[in-house]
């Protein structure tokens, strides 16, 4: 299946072959981009492709995905202004911006997601210094009153003092970096706007407090249940919890239709739409099942997880740390280096080694819990995951589940074990 996806994904690569390396807005799988396509394309269009490019990089050992993502990301990085920020298209065969509006919305909002994440995913310094230095720059000229409005990217002026509903993402990404108070404070004036109108119109003026016209929509957008989400895992606060059951009390009551739940045309009326977006199921219903369930797989603090066999060792997986896709799908970074693909000469290299130092049978790198102790050092050694020493390291949760079988593409694995998306070599 990794390489079905694979080799859709090569047929996609043509959008990157700019001058720049950032990739046009669309591209044909079959015919690649459409020579009338414009060059014109949205900063979060470019940005959104480190995290499922580089796991599609991990897993089946092809670079190439991961490095047209890194290259987009660097150019857009290269072009920000003077005072650091950047605009919300841009020209991707000139590098040069079209349009000038600096914020965190639309336009911009996933790029700014996927440094965090990809950071995050991939252990990386850079993509993290990339976005702090962003942060620093909207927090100097974007930032009013804990809320963030739009300026012209290389003077600092405002353009448009407009909350967006996309925008409702940010909290929720401050938590990720560790800004709990700037979140919650942020958050919650989102909050006082839902309460105004039962939902997020798509935009809101700020200084008039109100919709912005032909704006008064709310599609039951996900962003501000995201944000509550890894907030109340950060902070446990009620207030959060109590902005879901309000969610949830107000999409039954307004939007609840026969066939599903319709987009809301006008919230000064509570008017209804003839349509329900996909991303309602995919996403926000997602969100506030996460938010209320404390106790599911997603949460997991790493007090348990499943031990696969591999050929050269064993790979934990499913021990939390998930990241989640702009689109809501987690991904676990532990499996990403656990069933991640080597080129066969590093695996000969690494076997050669591993004689040297080890003529006779070599001992097993022991996982240890940090609570509990080691066994004694005599204790013979066994492959079986199944073994009572095994058993002690998996809580009576997992011992009640069976470990299941990773199915990878033929590919070895040596001695590797991945804990929280970390890898350690057998000290042998």
């Amino acid at each position: 299946m990794v390489f079905h996806l694979s080799d859709l994904t090569h047929l996609s690569l043509t959008a990157f072959q700019t001058p720049t390396g950032m990739p046009y807005g669309t591209v044909n799988l079959l015919h690649g981009v459409n020579p009338g396509e414009t060059p014109v394309t949205c900063t979060a269009g470019i940005g959104t492709f480190i995290v499922e490019f580089a796991t599609l990089s991990h897993l089946t050992g092809d670079p190439v995905f991961e490095d047209v993502a890194r290259k987009a990301l660097k150019t857009l990085w290269k072009n920000r202004s003077e005072i650091g920020l950047v605009g919300n298209h841009i020209d991707v065969v000139t590098a040069k911006w079209v349009a000038q509006d600096a914020g965190i919305g639309a336009g911009v909002d996933s790029y700014f997601e996927y440094l965090v994440k990809g950071a995050i995913l991939l252990q990386d310094e850079e993509l993290m210094s990339m976005f702090l230095d962003y942060n620093k720059a909207l927090k100097n000229y974007t930032k009013f009153d804990d809320w963030y409005l739009w300026v012209q990217m290389y003077k600092g002026t405002v353009s448009m003092p407009v909350f967006q509903s996309l925008e409702a993402y940010w909290p929720g990404l401050q938590s990720l970096i560790g800004d709990i108070d700037n979140a919650m404070r942020t958050f919650l004036n989102y909050y006082t706007v839902w309460r105004q109108f039962g939902g997020l119109p798509e935009f809101y003026n700020i200084p008039q407090g109100y919709t912005v016209e032909k704006r008064e929509g709310y599609p039951l957008r996900p962003e501000l249940i995201e944000s509550a989400m890894y907030l109340y895992r950060a902070t446990r606060d009620p207030t959060l919890l109590e902005l879901g059951r309000d969610v949830v009390e107000a999409i039954e009551k307004i939007s609840k239709v026969d066939c599903g739940f319709a987009t809301i045309k006008d919230l000064r009326d509570h008017r209804l739409d003839n349509r329900m977006e996909s991303f309602f199921l995919a996403e926000t219903v997602k969100y506030l099942y996460l938010l209320f369930d404390s106790d599911n797989f997603i949460h997991n603090n790493g007090s348990y997880f499943d031990v696969v066999p591999m050929p050269y060792g064993e790979c934990v997986l499913g021990a939390g740390g998930y990241i989640f896709n702009t689109e809501a799908h987690p991904i676990d970074p532990a499996a990403l280096h656990c069933c991640k693909k080597q080129k066969e000469e590093q695996w000969e290299v690494e076997d050669l080694i591993r004689e040297f130092y080890s003529p006779k049978r070599s001992k097993k790198f022991m996982l240890t819990r940090p609570s509990e102790k080691r066994e004694d050092e005599g204790q013979k050694d066994s492959t079986d995951p199944s073994s009572e020493c095994c058993k002690e390291q998996i809580n009576s949760k997992q011992k009640e589940r069976r470990i299941p079988l990773l199915s990878c593409p033929s590919q070895p694995f040596n001695s590797k074990l991945a804990v929280l998306g970390q890898v350690f070599l057998d000290n042998t």
